[in-house]
C-alpha cells in the first residue's frame, strides 16, 4: 500500500503541497484521491508559491507554446504524469470593437471559449481533473451534465483510455448526447435538472464510478484557473476593470479568482487590482443573484428552474458561499437577464462580431448592456466579456431566437 501511494504521490506536482477546504481551511494530504472536505465543502489545491516565487518567472512563458499546460508549475500533475492535450486553452481576447462602440466602450475584450475541445471552456477543467483521477488509480469516470462537461469529460476519458458515464437532464440539447456517445460515453437521460442527474449518478453508478461533479473534486477548478492567466497574460499583466461571466456551478469564476491569487503571490501582477467580477444568470434560475442582492452567505435552491441557457440552469451550486464570498471580495455584483434579452444578444453576438455564441454569452452581453446603462461599467474601463461555448451545440435555442426575431413566438 505504501509503495502503491508513493507511486500515486510521484504522478503529482513536487510543488502541490495539499487541499484546503474552502469553507473551514481544514487541509488533507492530495493522496488517496479526494472528492470533498469530511465537512462536504469544496477542496482547493494549494501550492508551494513561495519557492515558485523565487525560480519560475513570468518571462519563461515567451518561450513556450500556447495553451493550458504552459502553466505547468501551477497545474497539480508532475512533468512525467500523462495527459491528454487536445489542443486546450490559449483562447485569446478578441477586440469587441462593434460591441464597444455600440455600448461606449473603449476597451471590450471578449474570451471566445468556443475555440476549446468539444467547443467550450468545460474542456479546460476536465483536461486536468481526467488525468488527475487516472494519476490517483480512479479508472472509471462519471459527472452530471447540462451539456458541455459530459462531451469535455468523453473526450478526455477516450483520449486517456478510460471509461465515463455521463448522466444528462432529458430536454439538454440533442447535440450534446450525440457527441458524449460518438465519444464513447454511456449516457443516462434523466427526467428533471442537472441536480437530479447528480442524484442519480450517485445512487446509480455505482461507488467504482469517481464523481467529476463541479466542484465536488479539487481539480477541474485547477484548469479553469487558466482562464485568469491568459487574461493576465494578454492584457500585458495589468488586470481588467471588470469580468463579465455567466455562472452556473460556478467553476470558472473561481477559478479566475484563485489564479489572480497565486499571481499577487508569484510576484506576476501587482496587488490590490483585481477585477469587479460579475455572475450572470437567468430570470429564469437565479440563486447566485438572488443570496447577492439579500446579502445572504449562502443560496437557497431555485424552484422550477428554466432557461434555454442550459449551463445556467443550476437550481444550486456546492460552491454558492464561495462563488458569493469572491463577488463580494473583488466589490462586484450579480445579475439576471430575461429569456428574451439573452436570445436577442445571442444573435447581436454573432452579427455584430462573427462570434457564434451560446446563450450563456448572449446572457453576459445582455448582462453588460444593463451595467453599462446604469453606469456600473464606466465607458474608459477595460471589460472583459465570456462567450462560455459555441451556438453550435444550441441549435434549439438559436432557432428559438430566430423565431421571436421574426415575431413567430
Amino acid at each position: 500500500m505504501r509503495a502503491t501511494a508513493r507511486a500515486t504521490r510521484s504522478a503529482l506536482s513536487p510543488d502541490l503541497l495539499g487541499l484546503v477546504c474552502a469553507k473551514n481551511g481544514h487541509e488533507h494530504e492530495p493522496v488517496p484521491w479526494r472528492g470533498l472536505c469530511d465537512c462536504g465543502s469544496p477542496l482547493s489545491a494549494r501550492y508551494d508559491l513561495a519557492r515558485l516565487a523565487r525560480t519560475w518567472k513570468r518571462a519563461s512563458l515567451a518561450r513556450r507554446r500556447g495553451g493550458l499546460w504552459r502553466y505547468r508549475e501551477v497545474l497539480p500533475l508532475a512533468r512525467r504524469a500523462r495527459v491528454a492535450d487536445l489542443g486546450e486553452g490559449g483562447t485569446g481576447l478578441r477586440p469587441g470593437r462593434v460591441l464597444g462602440a455600440e455600448l461606449g466602450l473603449e476597451q471590450l475584450w471578449i474570451k471566445d471559449e468556443s475555440g476549446n475541445p468539444t467547443g467550450s471552456f468545460k474542456a479546460r477543467g476536465m483536461a486536468v481533473a481526467v488525468p488527475a483521477a487516472v494519476a490517483l488509480g480512479r479508472d472509471k469516470l462519471a459527472v452530471p451534465s447540462a451539456g458541455n462537461a459530459g462531451s469535455a469529460l468523453a473526450a478526455y476519458a477516450a483520449a486517456l483510455g478510460v471509461p465515463a458515464q455521463v448522466f444528462m437532464p432529458r430536454d439538454t440539447p440533442r447535440a450534446f448526447a450525440v457527441v458524449c456517445r460518438a465519444l464513447g460515453a454511456r449516457v443516462t437521460l434523466v427526467d428533471g435538472l442537472i441536480t437530479d442527474a447528480g442524484r442519480a449518478l450517485r445512487e446509480r453508478a455505482g461507488e467504482e464510478w469517481t464523481d467529476l461533479s463541479t466542484l465536488r473534486e479539487p481539480y477541474r477548478l485547477e484548469g479553469k484557473k487558466t482562464l485568469g492567466y491568459e487574461i493576465a497574460e494578454d492584457l500585458g499583466w495589468k488586470l481588467p476593470d471588470v469580468i463579465v461571466y455567466p455562472t452556473g456551478g460556478g467553476t470558472g469564476l473561481l477559478g479566475m479568482w484563485k489564479a489572480f491569487e497565486e499571481m499577487e503571490s508569484l510576484g506576476w501582477i501587482e496587488r490590490g487590482h483585481r477585477p469587479r467580477l460579475v455572475c450572470v444568470q437567468t430570470e429564469g434560475c437565479a440563486p447566485i443573484v438572488r443570496a447577492f442582492q439579500s446579502g445572504a452567505e449562502s443560496a437557497t435552491p431555485w424552484q422550477s428552474a428554466s432557461t434555454l441557457a442550459s449551463g445556467l440552469r443550476v437550481p444550486s451550486a456546492v460552491a454558492d458561499f464561495w462563488i458569493l464570498r469572491a463577488l463580494r471580495e473583488s466589490r462586484g455584483t450579480a445579475r439576471a437577464v430575461t429569456e428574451r434579452d439573452l436570445l436577442h444578444d445571442t444573435l447581436r453576438l454573432a452579427r455584430a462580431e462573427g462570434i457564434l455564441a451560446c446563450p450563456e454569452g448572449g446572457a453576459a452581453l445582455a448582462a453588460l448592456r444593463g451595467l453599462v446603462a446604469e453606469g456600473w461599467v464606466r465607458p474608459g474601463e477595460t471589460v472583459v466579456l465570456f462567450n462560455t461555448g459555441s451556438g453550435l451545440s444550441y441549435l434549439e435555442a438559436l432557432e428559438e431566437a430566430l423565431a421571436r426575431e421574426a415575431g413567430r413566438s
